[in-house]
């Protein structure tokens, strides 16, 4: 007799990237997870893996993957927020929270290029562009259902159920499709092309103020292309009342001819390294800065890579921006094995919510999520110094330092925020920008005042 609770049959689901069939997953009745890559999908010229923590098989009859790195990889195409996947759970009344359980209800457009559908079941209507064009009055509509209260028997305030994508983070987020001009909510296997993310809100323990993460968030990621470095476009937007950062996203690209949306395949690092999301910051036993490196020794454009890991964390640690942990990097995937890095995402600033009054965060205790590394490792933004920078270049393999990088961010600083202080929108909030470009010039006086050596300590 099976108890109650107990599963008398394996669940399945296909894995799908751009109309081929890449494998499936399973989960067992005893609740291990299988994934096993389809032969059509071994012996296509698009071939590459899931990630790279789930090799291709030189057989297709060789054994399935099998255990945690296949359940991490799924794991990791969710919403990391415990809260957001219980609104999933109550949104799409699914039987539980589990990750195949949420992945089934929403997992047709997922991050990267993969979209799971039910065995058998085929993308429709993958070489063309099917979508229904919605208004100001319908997206501001969508983007308060996001956050809309849960009601008694699981129903929301929504007409839009039957939306289901999964997009990955701990920040309250939507996505929609850009066509002819039009936000327009996908149909069949019509991907989305832009994220929208809300306003933070209060945050944390300390409910730290991030009322304008909006604005923060744009700012950060104007400075860090006007550093030199690949980053989400995103341009803030209102709808009705409804203010949200609205990022395109850099794993979709129009084809050729312009008929439809590809998916192009990518994983974060936590999926690189079969890291569980709840492990996402290396303090906790997540993956570093090292181990970086290590998988971008192999990158199809090794030394750009990691010059652009290692000065992004020069620049992470003037912004005070404590979110750089291993799901904040990803790597597209390419045919053939291949992959690079991809583009900087989800970059904000706390020196807007520094201070020691309600509502703040202590600036002695900011950390990074990523430690610098010589003979200790260095968390905290007032501990780092140049020479913790350049040890840790040295240890990545870039070379002996990286003072190019330093001085060039130093010399471009000044330039670049007289630049973009000049060039804020209307209503741009003044307190947003004066805090960080101050911040960053304090640390950049810091910098300026230490040796330039190597002393790994």
């Amino acid at each position: 007799m099976v108890g109650p609770g107990k599963r008398t049959q394996a669940r399945v689901l296909d894995v799908w990237i751009n109309g081929l069939r890449v494998g499936q997953w399973q989960v067992t009745a005893q609740g291990e997870d299988r994934f096993r890559y389809a032969p059509e999908w071994l012996e296509s010229a698009e071939a590459r893996p899931l990630s790279l923590s789930l090799p291709m098989p030189l057989d297709a009859a060789a054994p399935a993957l099998r255990g945690l790195r296949v359940r991490n990889y799924f794991d990791n195409l969710l919403p990391d927020s415990e809260q957001i996947r219980m609104r999933l759970q109550a949104r799409f009344r699914t039987p539980g929270r589990g990750v195949f359980e949420l992945l089934q209800a929403i997992g047709r457009d997922c991050v990267g290029a993969v979209q799971l559908l039910p065995e058998g079941q085929g993308p429709e209507g993958v070489f063309r562009i099917d979508a229904e064009p919605l208004d100001e009055a319908d997206v501001e509509h969508l983007l308060r259902a996001a956050v809309a209260p849960v009601r008694a028997f699981g129903e929301v305030a929504t007409d839009l159920d039957d939306f289901r994508i999964s997009i990955a983070g701990a920040q309250e987020k939507t996505a929609l499709t850009r066509h002819a001009g039009r936000w327009c909510r996908p149909l069949g296997a019509t991907p989305t092309t832009h994220i929208f993310k809300l306003p933070l809100g209060l945050v944390g323990n300390r409910q730290a103020d991030m009322r304008t993460s909006v604005e923060n968030e744009w700012l950060c990621a104007r400075l860090l292309a006007a550093f030199g470095l690949p980053v989400a476009q995103c341009e803030i937007e209102h709808f009705g009342t409804q203010k949200v950062l609205v990022v395109e996203r850099f794993d979709r690209r129009l084809s050729a001819t312009g008929d439809y949306w590809l998916r192009l395949p990518q994983e974060d690092f936590c999926q690189a390294t079969a890291t569980p999301p709840a492990l996402k910051y290396e303090a906790d036993g997540g993956p570093g800065l090292l181990d970086l490196a290590r998988i971008l020794q192999g990158s199809v454009r090794r030394d750009d890579d990691l010059r652009i890991v290692l000065k992004a964390q020069l620049l992470f640690w003037m912004l005070a921006a404590s979110d750089g942990h291993a799901k904040n990097f990803s790597i597209f995937l390419l045919a053939g094995g291949r992959y690079r890095l991809a583009p900087l995402y989800d970059v904000l600033s706390a020196w807007p919510v520094a201070g020691t009054g309600e509502n703040r965060l202590d600036p002695a205790r900011l950390r990074l999520a990523m430690a610098l590394r010589g003979r200790n490792a260095h968390y905290r933004l007032r501990d780092i110094q140049r020479r913790h920078f350049n040890a840790m270049a040295h240890r990545c393999g870039l070379g002996a330092d990286m003072e190019d990088i330093v001085e060039d961010v130093l010399a471009q600083l000044d330039p670049v925020l007289d630049k973009l202080g000049a060039e804020l929108p209307a209503g741009f909030p003044e307190d947003v920008f004066a805090t960080i470009a101050a911040g960053m010039r304090a640390s950049a006086r810091r910098l300026q005042n230490q040796k330039r050596t190597i002393d790994p300590t």
